[in-house]
């Protein structure tokens, strides 16, 4: 079956005022049995890739799906993911100049161009829906991917790869060029006022209550710059590192589910994509708190969601995303103890990678092994938390395992990934013995 890319992940989860939280969680069913990769001699091995160049001029965006990208071959493990905007001679760009709102990595099977079947995430979001395999914001310098031994993301596998059809990736890059911009802040969290749109990137109408968010910050708008300034275009790139290992009877793979704070927990017969009362919203608004707000919770935006878990297992990590703003995603077990909780680091500095003001990075929960489990059908709470003295919009909130309070960007949505054992794996080791 042919499937299209839904037009929702050219701006993925990394909007201006929206928080993400991603939550990666690994689970395994049983790691008493294992033995870690590097025992067995099977060398963790790299490569860092070039996204093609794109160009971006003051104010202006870039939100491109770019198809077949360079990425490791063969039947392997992926053990880490990460990326960053660089230019021509391969420096890295800070973030107060190219705004790295989100990229996305995900994987299809293609047999030609015009058939293309997309493959997702084990999350419950709809559709294609934030189903990508990995993906970050502007955190992404400085947050831990590493999935520890002995798992990895399994990928190449013959047996499931549909005959005919080869398997390749995709990767979605949205960048905001702030140089010279009136309103930094207000640019990167994709306020419709500063880009002068008023219908979304299919030219329908944008609601007039909707004040920012993805809808606004498509490709060819540009933020409003000061009257004056002269900046030209230049040619950037997103470089993007992968490790893994050749797969072996040794590694045990794992599912990575992409739970959002914004889940509606309604899915509509026959819609997959993104609708008020459909599933997965991405994004939200963090409304500025009131004098008697400020008093009774220290002016605290707190979103939280129940989301139910149709696997069980044990909790390797998990990583919140968030934009500017966020305070903090925490995921509660059905008992309310805390599974992980994943805190933004602020940059401080004006290097590449401590950028003052910007969440740079978000800690990752590696939960001793063995010792956190979820249980199939258990009810967890998703939290994503963000100062709101100051208005946000587009805020992500999403966990994923690796959290991206998919805010790609100070968002304020919340979406959490888990990662579990696969079944198939533990059926075979049982078989085994």
């Amino acid at each position: 079956m042919t499937l299209r890319l839904e037009k929702w992940q050219k701006l993925p989860s990394s909007s201006g005022n929206i928080v993400l939280l991603l939550l990666l969680s690994t689970l395994a069913f049983d790691v008493s049995c294992t033995q870690a990769f590097l025992e067995n001699g099977n060398k963790i091995k790299s490569g860092t890739f070039l996204s093609p160049e794109f160009m971006l001029g003051p104010g202006s965006v870039e939100s491109n799906i770019y198809y077949d990208i360079d990425f490791p071959r063969g039947h392997i493990a992926l053990k880490s993911f990460n990326a960053e905007v660089v230019d021509q001679a391969g420096n890295p760009v800070p973030l107060y100049e190219t705004y790295l709102h989100h990229w996305l990595v995900g994987k299809y099977y293609e047999h030609r161009p015009s058939d293309r079947n997309f493959s997702r995430n084990s999350g419950l979001c709809q559709g294609q829906i934030l189903g990508q395999y990995f993906g970050l914001g502007s955190e992404t310098r400085k947050t831990a991917t590493h999935i520890p031994d002995p798992y990895g993301v399994e990928i190449g596998n013959p047996a499931e790869i549909p005959e005919g059809y080869e398997e390749k990736w995709y990767l979605v890059v949205h960048a905001i060029e702030t140089r010279g911009v009136e309103d930094r802040l207000g640019c990167i969290e994709c306020r419709c006022d500063l880009y002068n749109v008023t219908n979304d990137e299919d030219g329908n109408p944008i609601k007039p209550d909707y004040k920012g968010g993805l809808q606004c910050c498509y490709g060819q708008t540009r933020c409003k710059v000061s009257q004056g300034f002269q900046g030209g275009n230049r040619s950037l790139s997103l470089r993007y590192t992968a490790k893994w290992i050749d797969w072996d009877s040794s590694a045990i793979p794992v599912e990575i589910f992409v739970l959002d704070v914004t889940d509606t927990g309604k899915r509509l017969h026959g819609l997959t994509g993104i609708s008020p009362e459909n599933g997965c919203q991405v994004e939200y608004e963090v409304e500025s708190c009131s004098a008697t707000n400020a008093t009774s919770n220290g002016c605290i935006d707190i979103q939280r969601n129940s989301l139910t878990m149709p696997t069980g297992g044990y909790v390797i990590y998990v990583v919140a995303h968030q934009h500017v703003g966020g305070t903090g995603s925490t995921l509660y077990g059905q008992d309310g103890n805390i599974i992980c909780t994943s805190i933004p680091i602020y940059g401080n500095g004006s290097e590449a990678g401590n950028e003052d003001g910007y969440i740079v990075g978000m800690s990752t929960c590696y939960p001793e092994q063995g010792s956190v489990k979820i249980t199939a059908g258990e009810n967890l709470t998703l939290e994503s938390n963000y100062n709101s003295t100051n208005k946000h919009t587009g805020v992500h909130g999403s966990i994923k395992g690796t959290t991206y309070a998919w805010s790609f960007v100070v968002f304020i949505g919340l979406t959490v990934t888990i990662v579990v054992a696969a079944h198939s794996w533990l059926k075979k080791r049982r078989e085994r013995g």
